[in-house]
């Protein structure tokens, strides 16, 4: 009989199973409790129990755990100095979608070679995440792969969902089971409506084909998540964090009969994908919250040890440390001075 499956396929190459790796990397008590203190205080912001805000701050994706480790321990001391205010969030992004190609981020290509040891990545990935946990700090990242969070959740606080994913059934369901809270992203050409159905749909039960600890195919039936929310990331090659479409969104999420909850994204369209333009963005909406908006909730900025970004070079040796190798960022000062500015204005509102 003719074969009529996997036709395209190499190979099917084991890995191992998300208890296999938990195993490997174990959660400590102490990342346990920086997880779920990042979890529980990012819950009281969004159900306005905790007046601060909460900042997701960070480099675009981690392709250097050793630069990466680096910039956790100068945001811990930042995160120490503007709690008043302010929680601070590690952005810790693994997977990077692509529009068509290019690198697919630490788990999928570790050795950003196309080797693609995605074993070693979401192990390398589980170590990580433990280490910045270990330091007392929040992660936030992006859930792509829909089979990564039985890998890595249990040290994840907060979780976004992107643009090109807010649309995708497969995401949603994922989000009505995730344990964090869920920023969904409007679409790229600016719409709300993607990521507001999106945040409805995860808010309810769903049941679907997953995999659970032992890497089995499992039916996975879910609770729904209350904690979806609204990025705003710009779209359509305009920004969409001033005044006029923060109003519309709040109508909008007002229309669905949810909570207003808005994060502002101070890259992306937001900057017209200008690292150096996140600080207007910023400035402009700590303002809008200092003249009495309540519903910008959080704040999300691109940031590396050093400005700008670098392509991959074949001589991995050439990498100049701490600098990004996808999205351009602000350096470390700029984000230090954004930060402490935030929290200088913040101070004196009785917002």
């Amino acid at each position: 009989m003719q074969a009529t499956e996997n036709l395209n396929i190499v190979s099917f190459d084991p890995m191992p199973t998300p208890q296999e790796i938990h195993q490997r990397v174990p959660l400590t008590e102490n990342a346990a409790k920086s997880v779920l203190a990042g979890r529980r205080s990012l819950e009281a912001i969004l159900d306005r129990r905790d007046k601060r805000r909460f900042v997701v701050v960070g480099p675009c994706s981690i392709h250097d755990p050793v630069a990466g480790i680096d910039y956790a321990r100068r945001l811990k001391a930042l995160a120490d100095e503007v709690s008043e205010t302010l929680l601070l969030v590690m952005r810790v992004y693994f997977e990077k979608p692509r529009t068509a190609t290019g690198w697919k981020g630490y788990i999928n290509d570790p050795r950003m070679d196309d080797s693609f040891h995605i074993e070693e990545g979401m192990q390398k990935a589980r170590e990580f995440l433990l280490a910045v946990s270990e330091l007392g700090l929040p992660a936030g990242t992006e859930a792509l792969d829909p089979i990564s969070p039985q890998y890595l959740g249990d040290l994840i606080a907060w979780t976004a969902i992107g643009a090109r994913t807010s649309e995708s059934q497969t995401h949603r369901e994922m989000s009505s089971g995730l344990s964090t809270p869920v920023g969904f992203k409007n679409g790229t050409d600016g719409s709300l409506s993607t990521a507001v159905n999106a945040i409805i749909s995860a808010a309810s039960p769903h049941s679907f084909l997953g995999i659970n600890a032992e890497g089995r195919s499992s039916v996975t039936r879910t609770r729904g998540n209350k904690y979806g929310h609204l990025v705003l990331r710009g779209g359509g090659d305009r920004p969409n964090y001033d005044t006029v479409s923060v109003a519309l969104a709040e109508a909008a999420l007002s229309k669905a009969k949810l909570p207003s909850n808005i994060v502002i994204d101070c890259s992306h369209a937001n900057s017209y994908k200008k690292p150096e333009l996140q600080p207007l963005v910023m400035q402009d909406c700590i303002n809008q919250i200092r003249l009495g908006n309540q519903s910008i909730v959080g704040l999300m900025i691109e940031s590396n040890i050093e400005a700008g970004n670098q392509a991959i070079p074949a001589d991995l040796s050439q990498l100049k440390y701490g600098c990004s190798v996808t999205d351009g960022c602000v350096d470390w000062t700029t984000t230090e001075k954004m930060i402490r500015n935030a929290h200088a204005a913040l101070k004196g509102s009785h917002s």
